[in-house]
């Protein structure tokens, strides 16, 4: 068995003496495992580290195996985004994300904006903002989308500003009001229309919509919780408004 394939380094982890165990979310090929022989010599640890875009060769005698990698650099991002606090904790959270997913399962979409984020991880407001928008996609991928484009009671397209916790739907203003207090905020950013920047608040409503979600459909039913990782993003990229005193998002 053997394929070849493009995709961005999101674990590394000793194996034996001088060899690594590579983790990769792939273009075609999802997130995939493979031993890089000599991975941990001076030549290849700089290649071999989270956030890096690499070619990669894979080859197994059987497809179920774990399977080896050679790697070719392709674009070193690695030494730049370790002098960020949002994208050392944001390559950790994206990583925890993407092993909800079952191994070797393609998501191209997800590895397109995963390969979009790491140019912008050093950027706290730009990152946030993709970030969330990264987790709206591993909701759908996953099968929990929410439906932000239009009003579940009316279905106008217009003032959306609260999504239903039960449906994970959007609800405009006037059809929510009697209802607002059960209501989750939803940011005026999301909507691509706005062409809106996050604020400090409107940060803190997102990471709770995108959090409540995660926790109902996904670590709640598995028995796990919130990465570490995703709270001290969260409050990294809290620092960059330093007049914002919101409470962190749950």
């Amino acid at each position: 068995m053997e394929w070849r394939d493009e995709g961005i380094i999101i674990g590394v982890r000793r194996h034996g003496e001088t060899s690594a165990i590579v983790e990769a979310m792939t273009r075609a090929h999802g997130r995939h495992l493979g031993l890089v022989r000599g991975g941990r010599s001076r030549k290849m640890q700089p290649m071999l580290q989270p956030g890096n875009r690499v070619d990669l060769t894979w080859r197994a005698r059987l497809d179920e195996h774990l399977g080896t990698f050679q790697a070719e650099p392709i674009e070193l991002n690695a030494a730049r985004l370790f002098d960020a606090a949002t994208a050392v904790f944001g390559l950790q959270m994206l990583a925890a994300h993407l092993r909800l997913l079952p191994e070797r399962d393609p998501h191209p979409a997800l590895y397109e904006t995963l390969g979009l984020i790491l140019s912008h991880l050093d950027d706290a407001v730009s990152a946030g903002e993709l970030a969330i928008r990264f987790e709206l996609l591993v909701l759908d991928e996953l099968g929990f989308g929410l439906d932000l484009s239009e009003c579940a009671a009316t279905g106008t397209r217009d003032d959306l500003v609260y999504v239903s916790p039960k449906s994970g739907r959007a609800v405009s203003r006037a059809a929510g009001e009697p209802w607002r207090d059960a209501m989750l905020p939803l940011p005026a950013f999301l909507d691509r229309r706005s062409g809106m920047r996050a604020d400090a608040s409107a940060f803190e409503q997102a990471f709770r919509l995108t959090g409540y979600f995660f926790e109902r459909h996904v670590y709640e039913p598995r028995g796990i919780g919130q990465p570490e990782a995703r709270a001290s993003f969260i409050a990294a990229v809290r620092r960059a408004f330093p007049s914002n005193a919101g409470a962190a998002a749950e």
